[in-house]
């Protein structure tokens, strides 16, 4: 409880110049709320007055599902009779009740029924789990203002707009609330929004200073105010309204709203308001309804059914023909047919009647030529498969308790139709888990444990070896083409000893957090013996201040853990602890480090004061620290995207530029994530100088404040001295590389779409088995020349004709063995969707065994699905685990959602929850079996 107090008494505003972008005088502007759009009135801590005034908001209750109970039985007919042979099957039963009728109509019904009931039994089970998991979402509990300054639990489905909710550490927040206050003084909090954007880096959100003596349940009392902003919309990232509190009006925007389903973290607790509820959450206007989507074997039959029901038409016609001939010419000479007393449809004085009534006696007859057993056994078949898949012991996430669920079995059969897979990487081939594992500094390299991108990549490059030596031991070789073991360099041996590790070694990784690294030189102490110590001290300090983390002490062990707001950051903390420079504590204005200097043991606790912070935005792709140590000197230390730091160096900083630029390439082509380190050292005067017009652009008003922050801040962060490089590593998923082998000797072709730079996508596309040993890539890419002096028809039309060219060079190959594989980044791709270069586009990927679409938006995985589904009409499925994913896998035939690291959000909207790599694969296969 101590340590939440003094945590409560912080005031962070002052560390986020971008990420709360938020004057600091009282002197704004209302927005002018007029017209349509507009017209939303929320009464604070007054939820029944908006009855009263005929504001009649939706409850705070969601639905998912497809059906309820008056919608069931019309709804759940009308997709029964979308079939073509149920239709054909009820005329087929009615027929079957007419006094003509060769048989009796329980025996056309009665299947009938039973499939029909059997299908509808099936909709109404799966769609009763996903009432369940409504059902288990509207009872959370909230805390909730009841009145007097008291708070109480109350279920999430009673929440109603103008309620005040107070929502504690970890907990989801129930509706979209207007922040009013938090356990930070200045009213700032942390938002985790994986559920709606895929992103694990933290936003920081802050409420009007107006709103700040809020900060305890007494203080709502006799509190009151009046929202009026827009009406509800999908639009996750702006929002417009005024608030009237004590009798003035603020306005507001984005960085005061908390939206349903994202997380509070690092904060001990924050008070809101209620402004949208249930459906009107932007959250839930973002998503879609349950789609109802028809399989292609479903679709197939149906012109199956149109065939067989011809034939059988003709049939009929053809044996009503020869009824109505022998009818009417033979009939009459038939004595003992008694031809005075002959029923109707005998008669031949009425031959239209008689023809007609036996070609209806045909169609029942000949009527089983449509079997409805069939679709007996393909109902039973898929409701056994989705059992199957829901019961499979090793699809089971034991870490999270999560196992597989089959949303709809409509498409079991779809598994086995697969020709393209998309995937995302991040979370979904790999775990999203950061360790640190290796680091440049001062030009030299340290870290000597590989990759395990780099361990599989060996292993796989092995197998390909071993594959192609067996391939040609039929054949004689000469001796002296072999490369005796001697022959081989000692820089060659080193670089294989440090990719091809045993399996002793394996067992010895370490088992910290977030911790991966190993090398002697640097641990205990040892780095004091460096050339560079110096610089590698600068290194180790940078990693320990520059960030914006809150140290977390267990009072047992002594030791911090660490609520960092991206997991490379924690990664950071951990490695800088391991060094000997532990990140111990935060205050108001500074942070305390402390350093270990000798391999005994003995700290010195350091404090660092923070003067400015210029947090890290994905636009700036770096932050910085400017502080004062203890010697009185004022340093900045700055790290981020190696392209931004490179750009930023001084004359003298790049000392140690080319080895860096060497070494970011080679973790790069291991898979690793990468960073630039640098710092930069300032007088006083110079410093001065800059804080007077950096506070200045931080209090302007109006639209240009951003503009001007970022022109202040990018004069400071020049002239930086090169300190180094880090490394993380994103581990692969367990399985990932067998899967996708098996997937490919399949014949199936893997797509995959990540954000991830073409080196590192290369390095794990061989590690995942995407690329293999003697496949021929082929790189679809533009010069940053071309992309800066070139035009857009002509930056066009290089892509076009290296997309012609990689075609033909595809078409002319010779060697019906031959694999390609198709690389592309992002802004080339741009250029290749468009519509006249995308049919090309396409002709060359789907010729290409593997394709990997690197720098990519979520947008562009949509585009990229839509484009392969479309244009192949072939079955495609798409594998995610964020909701930055949904729109790829909604565009495929069949989405599969991994509940992985990046949100469940994902995994509510899709088909199936949850589908491990190692179990994929063997469903599919069952999937071919069980419908073939």
């Amino acid at each position: 409880m101590a340590r939440g107090r003094i945590r409560a008494k912080l005031r962070r505003s002052h560390l986020y110049t971008f990420g709360c972008l938020r004057p600091t005088t009282t002197e704004e502007v209302p927005h002018p709320l007029q017209g349509p759009g507009y017209s939303r009135t929320v009464y604070c801590n007054q939820p029944l007055l908006h009855e009263k005034k005929s504001l009649f908001y939706c409850k705070n209750d969601i639905s998912t599902t497809k059906y309820n109970v008056i919608t069931f039985f019309p709804k759940a007919l009308f997709e029964q009779f979308r079939r073509v042979a149920n239709i054909y099957f009820l005329l087929a039963a009615c027929l079957s009740a007419s006094p003509i009728s060769p048989f009796s109509p329980v025996s056309m019904i009665a299947p009938l029924a039973f499939v029909v009931g059997l299908s509808m039994a099936k909709e109404a089970l799966e769609d009763s789990r996903r009432f369940l998991q409504d059902v288990k979402v509207n009872r959370r509990k909230a805390s909730l203002h009841k009145g007097n300054g008291v708070f109480g639990p109350r279920s999430w489905q009673k929440i109603m707009v103008g309620d005040v909710v107070k929502v504690e550490k970890d907990q989801f927040f129930p509706a979209d609330l207007l922040l009013l206050a938090s356990s930070y003084d200045d009213g700032i909090c942390y938002v985790e929004t994986m559920n709606l954007d895929g992103e694990t880096n933290l936003k920081v959100k802050r409420s009007l200073e107006a709103t700040l003596s809020l900060d305890n349940d007494g203080a709502f009392k006799d509190f009151s105010g009046t929202v009026r902003c827009e009406d509800p919309n999908p639009n996750l990232y702006t929002f417009i309204g005024n608030f009237e509190y004590e009798h003035q009006v603020y306005p507001l925007d984005p960085s005061q709203i908390l939206l349903r389903d994202s997380k509070l973290r690092n904060t001990d607790h924050v008070y809101g308001v209620v402004i949208f509820t249930g459906h009107d959450s932007k959250v839930m206007q973002n998503s879609t309804k349950s789609p109802s989507k028809r399989s292609t074997i479903e679709k197939k039959m149906d012109y199956i059914i149109y065939t067989l029901f011809t034939v059988l038409i003709l049939i009929s016609f053809i044996s009503s023909i020869g009824f109505v001939l022998k009818t009417k010419y033979q009939t009459p000479k038939w004595w003992y047919l008694r031809p005075d007393n002959i029923e109707y449809q005998y008669d031949p004085g009425k031959i239209g009647l008689a023809g007609m009534s036996h070609l209806i006696t045909a169609l029942i007859l000949y009527g089983y030529l449509i079997p409805i057993s069939l679709y007996v056994s393909i109902e039973v078949v898929k409701v056994l498969q989705a059992t199957f898949i829901n019961q499979d012991i090793q699809m089971y996430d034991d870490e999270t308790g999560t196992p597989a669920e089959a949303r709809t079995s409509n498409l079991n059969e779809e598994l086995g139709q697969v020709d393209t897979i998309l995937s995302d990487k991040t979370g979904t081939l790999t775990c999203n888990q950061m360790d640190f594992l290796k680091c440049s500094i001062a030009g030299t390299a340290y870290g000597v444990r590989s990759s395990e991108v780099e361990l599989a990549a060996a292993k796989q490059m092995a197998s390909d070896l071993e594959e192609q030596d067996l391939d040609l031991s039929s054949f004689p070789m000469r001796k002296e083409s072999k490369v005796p073991w001697e022959n081989i360099t000692e820089d060659e041996e080193i670089e294989l000893g440090t990719v091809v590790t045993s399996n002793e070694d394996e067992d010895r990784r370490s088992a910290i957090k977030g911790f991966g690294f190993e090398d002697d030189r640097l641990m205990n102490c040892n780095w004091l013996k460096e050339p560079n110590a110096n610089v590698l001290l600068l290194f180790f300090r940078i990693l320990a201040v520059c960030h914006t983390a809150i140290p977390e002490l267990n009072e047992e062990t002594d030791t911090c853990t660490y609520e960092a707001e991206s997991p490379d950051e924690g990664a950071f903390l951990v490695a800088a602890r391991e060094f000997g420079f532990e990140f111990y504590r935060r205050t108001q204005s500074s942070v305390v480090i402390r350093e270990r200097f000798s391999a005994s043991g003995q700290v010195v606790q350091r404090e660092y004061k923070i003067l400015n912070l210029l947090d890290f935005t994905s636009k700036r792709k770096r932050m910085s620290v400017i502080l004062r140590d203890e010697e009185g000197s004022i340093i900045l230390f700055c790290k981020g995207a190696d392209s931004i730091i490179f750009d930023r160096l001084s004359k003298n900083g790049k000392m140690y530029l080319e080895a860096t630029t060497r070494h970011l390439n080679e973790y790069g082509e291991a898979g690793l994530r990468t960073l630039a380190l640098a710092y930069r050292k300032l007088d006083d005067q110079e410093y001065s100088d800059w804080n007077d017009n950096f506070q200045k652009a931080k209090t302007a008003v109006g639209p240009d404040r951003e503009a001007m922050l970022e022109q202040v801040s990018d004069i400071m962060e020049r002239e930086l001295i090169l300190v180094g490089a880090t490394a993380v590593e994103d581990k692969l998923q367990k399985g990932v590389p067998q899967c996708i082998d098996k997937l490919a000797q399949a014949g199936l072709k893997i797509w995959v779409l990540t954000g991830d730079k073409m080196e590192t996508a290369i390095n794990i596309g061989f590690a995942c088995s995407l690329l293999r040993l003697g496949m021929k890539q082929i790189c679809i890419t533009m010069n940053s020349d071309s992309a800066t002096n070139d035009g857009k028809e002509v930056i066009k039309g290089n892509i076009l004709n290296q997309i012609t060219n990689a075609s033909q060079m595809v078409k002319l190959e010779k060697d019906p063995h031959a694999a390609f594989a198709l690389i592309i980044d992002g802004k080339t791709l741009t250029y290749a969707l468009e519509d006249d270069v995308k049919h090309e586009f396409l002709e060359l990927a789907v010729g290409c065994a593997s394709v990997i679409c690197c720098r990519v938006s979520p947008k562009q995985k949509a585009l990229v699905t839509r484009l392969v589904k479309e244009g192949t009409g072939k079955t495609t499925l798409a594998i995610g685990d964020g909701a930055n994913d949904v729109g790829m896998i909604q565009e495929a035939d069949i989405g599969v959602g991994i509940s992985g690291v990046e949100g469940m959000q994902v995994s509510v909207r899709l088909f199936y929850g949850k589908l491990y790599h190692r179990k994929l694969y063997l469903h599919i296969v069952y999937s071919n079996i069980y419908f073939c």
